[in-house]
């Protein structure tokens, strides 16, 4: 795993009222669920970007009122009129 450094403004952490630890943790949490959301990366990358299991990702998701299953109406249809 690569690691990066980010600068913060010290306010950010009293604003949030979050430790440095604590706020790290929630960007990545933050950052694989808008990933996720737009369908950029896999329910199973987002979850192993956020530190968390699969059944926590789905927690996750449904706190922050994000759809755990990415298809739409016509994927559906397509799956099932594309095997006939």
């Amino acid at each position: 795993m690569a690691t990066y450094t980010i600068e913060l403004p010290e306010q950010a952490f009293h604003t949030l009222r979050l430790a440095p630890v604590e706020l790290f943790k929630e960007m990545r949490i933050a950052a694989a669920v808008e990933w996720y959301a737009e369908r950029r990366i896999s329910q199973e990358r987002a979850a192993e970007m956020a530190g968390l299991t699969r059944y926590q990702f789905i927690d996750e998701l449904r706190r922050r009122k994000v759809a755990a299953i990415q298809i739409d109406e016509d994927e559906i249809l397509n799956e099932i009129y594309d095997d006939e």
